[in-house]
């Protein structure tokens, strides 16, 4: 009924929409300042400077072999005030840097129903920015910055104080952060790719009962971060070669009721970092190749992690204390050396993740130096043997023998703009 009465109220307008071709600049901008609700402006292929360019009507907006609109680097582009507007087939470059304003080569303030699609985002402060909008679309679209360092560049899609956002099928590149969500709500990121971004890959703050799903994260400076928020689902992602001092796959902090399920995490110092988390679900994720698999703080409480794979990690498990109530239960570890005598699958001794070498080297850094050393595994043997500095109840009681069938559906890599 509602679908019945906005299409009834928009028809008149629709009925009187025109299409505008424009060739030049000033063309551009007197076709934005005289549209009516429904206008169709269709950019012809070339090079235009267009600076803070705003829209405050419903229109559309779309380009012809992906014209340019060129800021060289003295402010921003396109600014959205108006519902339902579409951008689509267009290329923006060279947005100014500002210390005290976020410049954007699109910027969506307070609007609805907004479209932005199939664009192409070059050399930006920052790249598309949402702020206090709803029921936006943000799909199939490049950006690549030019980053210096973390303070010359903004975030690729940023988006503060929304609901019911759609991130689908984008491809972002040396920004700040690729995906940034703070205050955001009831959104989805699905299928999108970030990588060598100078931060995190995807940055969330406060941002309650949102999904992503299907996304690749490669090489970002310290991976990706969710944190201080609850109910969010994290499906079906790869996270991927996120090496440094500070470099997670997925960094975990301060989040309730949530799904972290058939993730990759491969080749990153820490495949997962879980701080301050409680009633999460981590189940049939594989972990191979990460230094640390999972670090789980001794502030983590009730948290259960089932039917995950551990392939080839330095460390399996590291935590700065003794746990309380969390589940870790009928996981396949490949460092396993127990047995089933009964054949159920699972074996009959428990299976200790936190080595008493990846412990001395919480305290001794230093020591990492004997990694794989005989001295180093004499350790490891005799902890198992005697456990006394290892946390005592931190232990898969069923530890599986072979590992889990996981079903992954993961984002091809090349459906992107590498």
């Amino acid at each position: 009924m509602k679908t019945l009465i906005y299409t009834l109220v928009l028809l008149p307008a629709l009925l009187c929409a025109k299409e505008v071709k424009v060739k030049t600049a000033d063309e551009l901008k007197k076709a934005v300042a005289t549209a009516k609700q429904g206008d169709h402006i269709i950019i012809a292929k070339g090079h235009y400077n267009i600076l803070n360019l705003e829209i405050n009507t419903p229109i559309t907006i779309s380009g012809e072999g992906y014209p340019v609109l060129d800021a060289d680097f003295k402010g921003e582009i396109l600014i959205i005030n108006a519902d339902d507007v579409t951008i689509k087939g267009i290329q923006f470059q060279n947005v100014g840097q500002s210390s005290i304003q976020d410049w954007a080569a699109i910027k969506i303030l307070q609007a609805s129903n907004v479209k932005i699609l199939n664009n192409k985002v070059y050399n930006t402060y920052f790249g598309i920015y949402l702020s206090d909008s709803e029921s936006c679309i943000v799909k199939s679209n490049v950006l690549i910055g030019e980053p210096k360092n973390e303070q010359n560049t903004g975030n690729g899609v940023h988006a503060w104080k929304c609901d019911k956002l759609l991130i689908e099928n984008n491809y972002v590149k040396k920004h700040r952060d690729g995906y940034y969500f703070e205050f955001v709500t009831n959104s989805q990121a699905n299928n999108n790719y970030s990588y060598q971004n100078t931060r995190y890959g995807l940055h969330f703050m406060f941002s309650h009962k949102n999904s992503y799903q299907r996304n690749h994260f490669e090489q970002n400076g310290a991976g990706v971060a969710v944190m201080y928020s609850n109910d969010v689902s994290m499906r079906n992602n790869e996270f991927k070669d996120n090496w440094g001092g500070a470099a997670y796959g997925l960094l975990l902090k301060d989040i309730k009721d949530s799904d972290i399920s058939n993730n990759s995490f491969s080749s990153n110092t820490v495949g997962i970092l879980m701080e301050s988390c409680n009633r999460l679900t981590l189940n049939n994720n594989r972990l191979s190749k990460n230094g640390i698999a999972i670090r789980l703080q001794s502030n983590c409480e009730d948290n259960v992690l089932t039917a995950n794979n551990f392939f080839g990690n330095t460390f399996d498990m590291g935590t700065s204390g003794n746990m309380i109530a969390n589940t870790i239960n009928a996981n396949y570890w490949d460092k396993y050396e127990g047995y089933d005598l009964d054949k159920n699958g699972q074996g009959d001794v428990p299976f200790r993740p936190v080595s008493l070498f990846s412990t001395l080297i919480d305290r001794m850094p230093q020591a990492m130096m004997l990694l794989r050393s005989f001295t180093a595994t004499l350790l490891d043997k005799i902890e198992k043997v005697m456990p006394s500095f290892t946390p005592e109840n931190l232990l898969d009681e069923t530890p599986l023998t072979k590992p889990v069938q996981i079903q992954f559906d993961l984002l091809p890599i090349t459906t992107h703009h590498v």
